[in-house]
C-alpha cells in the first residue's frame, strides 16, 4: 500500500480513531498527537507489507503510541496500568467488534469538541479539518492560503485550551448539545464556503475543501437525524455543490451564473440535496434551510431567466427576518433587481453603504457596479467595478471584475 492508500483509510477512520483513543485516555490532545504518530509509522511500514486491517492497524499502533506516552508520565502511572492490563480485552478497544452506537456518539463527541466555543474560530476550523476530517496541517493551509507552521500554531493552541479549561469528552447534555451545534454547523459552513469560493489566491473553487466539508455535513446529519438545520446545511451545500462543474473554465476562469452550461451541473448532488431540503422543512426552515432553498430555487431553473426571482425575493427576506446579515441583504437586492430591477435594488444598496454595513467588502462595489451597468450610468459602474477588483483578493474574481470595468468604455 502506498501514501494514497495510507491518507485514504485515514481519511475514512481518523475521526473513530481519535474518539476511542480521546475516551481511553481521557486527553484530547494526546490522543490526537498518538494517531498522527501512526499514520506517520504506516507511511513507513504499509508499503513494506500491508496489513489486512489497515483501520484496526492504525487504531492499535495509536493505542500502542497513546500508552508508552502515558508511561512516561510518571504523574500518571495508574491510569497507564489500566490501560496497559490486557488480560480482559474491552470490546471497544478491538476494532472487529466496535459497537456502532458508542461509535456515533463518540463521533458527535469530538465534533463538539473540536467546535467548542473556548476556540477561537480559526482554531475550531482547524482542529475539525484536523481531527474529524483528518486533513494534514498542509492541507489545511493550503485550503486556507496560510503558512503551514500557523496552522499547527492554531492547532496545538486550540488543544492546550482544551485541557486547560477541562473539556471532558462526552456528548454535551441535549440542552446544550442544541445549543452549541449552531456553533457546529457555523464551523462546517465556514469550510465550505472557502471551498466554493475561495476568499485570495488564484483558484475560485477549492473543491477538496468544500467536499470535505460535505462529508463532514452528512457525518453530523447521521449522527443528528432529528435536527433540521444540519439537514438544511447539507442540502445548502450540496446544492451549491452541484454547480461546481460548469463554475469556471477549462483555464479554471469563472463562468457566470447567466453564462453557465447548465446540462454540466451534478443533478445528483441536486436530488441529494432536494432530498435533504425536505428533511429540514420538517419544522419550519431555519437559516440554512432558507439559503438552501434559495439554492434550489436556482438549481430548478432551467435559465436564469426562468428563474422564479420572486420566490427568492421572499426567501431572502424570510432569511433577513430570521438571520440578518449584511450579505443576505445584498444577495436581496441582486434577487431584487432580477425581480423588479436595478432602480429599487440600487436603494437597497446604498442603503448598506450608508450604514457601512460591509466595510472593506469587494462585493458592495461589484453589486452596485452590475446594477449602475444596468441603470446606463456607465462611468459611475466602471468605478465601482474597479473598486471591487482594487478590494477583491481572489485573482479569478479580480480578473472579471477588470473585464467587465474594461467594457464599460
Amino acid at each position: 500500500m502506498g501514501t494514497a492508500d495510507v491518507e485514504a483509510v485515514w481519511r475514512i477512520e481518523s475521526a473513530r480513531i481519535v474518539a476511542a483513543l480521546t475516551r481511553f485516555t481521557g486527553d484530547f490532545g494526546l490522543a490526537e498527537d498518538a494517531a498522527q504518530e501512526a499514520v506517520a509509522e504506516a507511511l513507513v511500514s504499509w508499503p513494506l507489507a500491508s496489513p489486512a486491517n489497515p483501520a484496526g492497524w492504525l487504531m492499535a499502533t495509536a493505542r500502542r503510541r497513546a500508552i508508552d506516552t502515558i508511561r512516561r508520565r510518571t504523574a500518571l502511572q495508574d491510569r497507564y496500568a489500566l490501560l496497559a492490563a490486557d488480560a480482559v480485552v474491552d470490546k471497544r478497544n478491538d476494532p472487529d467488534k466496535i459497537d456502532p452506537d458508542r461509535i456515533y456518539d463518540d463521533v458527535l463527541a469530538l465534533m463538539f469538541i473540536s467546535c467548542h466555543p473556548v476556540l477561537s474560530r480559526e482554531a475550531q476550523v482547524a482542529l475539525t479539518l484536523r481531527v474529524v476530517g483528518g486533513l494534514s496541517s498542509e492541507e489545511i493551509a493550503r485550503a486556507f492560503l496560510v503558512p503551514v507552521p500557523t496552522v499547527q500554531a492554531r492547532i496545538t493552541r486550540g488543544k492546550k485550551t482544551i485541557a486547560a479549561a477541562g473539556v471532558p469528552f462526552e456528548l454535551p447534555p441535549a440542552d446544550e448539545r442544541r445549543e452549541r451545534l449552531g456553533g457546529v454547523l457555523s464551523v462546517l459552513y465556514v469550510i465550505f464556503t472557502e471551498g466554493s469560493t475561495a476568499t485570495s489566491g488564484d483558484r475560485l473553487l477549492r473543491p477538496d475543501v468544500a467536499y470535505e466539508a460535505i462529508r463532514l455535513a452528512r457525518t453530523l446529519a447521521a449522527l443528528q437525524p432529528d435536527e433540521p438545520e444540519v439537514h438544511g446545511l447539507l442540502a445548502l451545500c450540496e446544492l451549491t455543490a452541484a454547480r461546481f462543474p460548469a463554475r469556471t473554465g477549462p483555464d479554471g476562469s469563472p463562468v457566470l451564473l447567466e453564462d453557465q452550461d447548465r446540462r454540466r451541473w451534478d443533478f445528483s448532488a441536486i436530488r441529494r440535496g432536494l432530498a435533504a431540503l425536505v428533511k429540514a422543512s420538517t419544522r419550519g426552515l431555519g437559516p440554512y434551510g432558507l439559503q438552501a432553498a434559495i439554492a434550489a430555487a436556482h438549481a430548478s431553473a432551467p435559465s436564469v431567466e426562468a428563474t422564479d426571482w420572486d420566490r427568492i425575493v421572499v426567501l431572502y427576506e424570510a432569511l433577513g427576518r430570521v438571520a440578518p446579515s449584511p450579505v443576505a441583504e445584498l444577495n436581496r437586492a441582486v434577487a431584487v433587481a432580477m425581480a423588479s430591477g436595478p432602480a429599487q435594488a440600487l436603494a437597497i444598496v446604498d442603503e448598506l453603504i450608508a450604514l457601512d454595513r460591509l466595510p472593506g467588502s469587494h462585493l458592495v462595489p461589484t453589486v452596485r457596479g452590475e446594477l449602475l451597468a444596468r441603470l446606463g450610468r456607465r462611468p459611475e459602474a466602471r468605478a465601482e467595478l474597479e473598486l471591487a477588483a482594487r478590494l477583491c483578493a481572489n485573482q479569478r474574481e479580480r480578473s472579471v471584475l477588470l473585464r467587465k470595468a474594461a467594457a464599460l468604455g
